[in-house]
């Protein structure tokens, strides 16, 4: 999956005693030499400043397979509880997704619960390894997503071989920066490192609040520690059946019919953006532009991959179809490349360290499990779906190749398995693009006591607490008292809720005038997380 990231997927393990294989590692007891301990002080982020929230660094193995060898640091911030300590809930562990992602300023997402439904517990936010503030934060290229890129569409041999150059340079850049960290970034050691987060902060249980990527984590941490599940919310759930080569594939037919979903809404709305009366000409305008910027890109940078990359967003979340909307429009009617530009700046910076999300993104998937070695099965599989859904196949193929050459040791995945795992609460939009709902289905069928809320007809990924009451006060309730929806004998979802609503043109051309149109710190940082 490319990242906004907000990403997929599952581990699955030897069917045969694979979770005692995964689970042994003991944590050192208290009072023993490396017990895990957290020296709380202030934080360096504003925001969370402003919250009183507490930071400081957790120190784990780099190898759980030698447990007193060399560490890494995780960085942590915690917000507490705000109800009596008699009502205390316990801790709630986040994870916004990717792989990749940083979750360290997401301790403050307790306060986006209603009805106070997280005010009993302590929302601990932190940074994987590898990522963001924790140490060391592994990089490789920071300007390998920016400008200038070949087209992703490899319409010649020689084209195909660029990329496939680029990729093995990207993943030896990696090799030479990541070192033994890239043999240590599967989804089971940010399993391991929660279970000393639990013992750091003196919670026989842990609650988990997962998007997207955040779910694979969840039910490989329920496989394997069902006894320390508490509660569990996952949205924008990954298929365990899928990680990650058949997951990326999935994804590329369902970004293309949720595009085409996207090139409706505008014709929708031409009398505001005036690119076409029907979503077939949209489409083809689209195409057209692309074409036309292949050969001479707007403003010099904007070619057809950027384009996409714009475009991409629309895919994942309805927030920001106005304001994809308006920048093409500013181009297509009035020859303005600045607003596609300031759109693609915003997700793919090209600052020192600014491709650590990618860079961590590679160490998980291409490791979690093992990717097909030969290059003629991805091209074959490639050109098949791009035939049939062109918009962001190619793309996505090159974001994920270099994991055919990439230095760190594949794993095998867990089989994820919730036979003993408490009531949890599954998250999916119909039309989800990046998890498919259907990833949604197999999970509930696998953990026999979770109940699923499904936004019908909706096509934003992991969207849950950014305002719609049907599903976020069912969160509020569920963190509150366990409580979830009465599960339903069919294979369905068991509550079923009106989607997130696309943006009223006319009122989002009333908010730009006010202030920007600007998204909260909190909505960038997921929407980024999930890309």
């Amino acid at each position: 999956m490319r990242t906004l990231l907000a990403t997929a997927a599952t581990i699955a393990l030897a069917v045969s005693g694979g979770t005692a294989a995964y689970g042994a590692e003991a944590v050192p007891a208290r009072g023993q030499p490396g017990y895990p301990t957290i020296a709380w002080g202030e934080c360096t982020d504003a925001g969370l400043q402003s919250r009183k929230a507490e930071c400081g660094f957790l120190t784990v193995p780099l190898d759980y397979s030698s447990p007193t060898g060399k560490t890494i640091k995780l960085a942590v911030s915690r917000i507490k509880h705000t109800v009596p300590d008699g009502k205390y809930q316990g801790v709630m562990l986040i994870n916004p997704g990717g792989p990749g992602a940083s979750g360290l300023n997401l301790s403050a997402l307790g306060e986006n619960v209603p009805n106070g439904g997280g005010a009993g517990y302590d929302w601990i936010g932190f940074d994987p390894r590898g990522v963001g503030s924790s140490r060391p934060k592994l990089t490789c290229d920071s300007k390998y997503q920016g400008y200038n890129r070949p087209a992703y569409v490899p319409s010649t041999p020689a084209l195909e071989q660029v990329w496939l150059k680029r990729s093995r340079d990207y993943a030896a850049a990696c090799a030479r920066n990541g070192g033994a960290l890239l043999d240590n970034l599967r989804t089971v050691d940010t399993v391991r490192d929660m279970e000393r987060l639990r013992a750091a902060l003196g919670a026989e249980q842990i609650s988990f609040y997962g998007y997207s990527y955040g779910t694979y984590i969840g039910q490989v941490y329920a496989t394997l520690h069902p006894d320390r599940v508490r509660r569990m919310v996952l949205d924008g759930v990954v298929n365990p059946d899928r990680v990650w080569y058949d997951s990326n594939l999935d994804q590329d037919r369902a970004f293309d019919r949720n595009i085409k979903i996207y090139f409706g809404w505008l014709a929708e709305h031409d009398k505001q953006y005036h690119l076409g009366r029907t979503g077939a000409t949209v489409e083809k305008l689209f195409y057209a532009e692309q074409a036309k910027m292949a050969r001479k890109p707007a403003g010099g940078v904007i070619g057809p991959d950027e384009l996409t990359d714009v475009f991409l967003q629309a895919g994942y979340y309805v927030f920001g179809w106005d304001s994809v909307a308006t920048a093409f429009s500013s181009w297509v009617n009035g020859s303005d490349p600045a607003p596609l530009r300031k759109l693609f700046d915003a997700s793919n910076s090209q600052e020192k360290g600014a491709d650590n999300g990618y860079a961590v993104y590679l160490g998980v998937q291409c490791t979690d499990t093992r990717w097909p070695m030969s290059w003629e099965k991805w091209r074959t599989d490639n050109w098949r779906v791009h035939k049939a859904a062109p918009f962001e196949t190619w793309g996505n193929a090159w974001y994920n190749a270099p994991c055919l050459t990439w230095a760190g040791k594949a794993g095998t995945p867990v089989r994820v398995e919730g036979t003993k795992v408490p009531p949890i609460l599954l998250i999916s939009e119909t039309l989800d693009a990046a998890t498919p709902f259907s990833g949604a289905l197999e999970v509930r069928k696998r953990f026999p006591r979770s109940a699923l809320i499904e936004g019908v007809g909706g096509t934003t990924h992991a969207g849950s607490l950014f305002g719609n009451a049907c599903v976020d006060n069912v969160i509020a309730d569920y963190l509150a008292s366990g409580e979830l929806p009465r599960r339903v004998k069919a294979n369905r979802a068991d509550k079923r809720c009106k989607p997130l609503s696309p943006p009223d043109p006319s009122a989002a051309k009333a908010k730009r005038a006010e202030n920007g149109a600007s998204l909260s710190r909190l909505e960038l940082q997921k929407l980024i997380a999930a890309h």
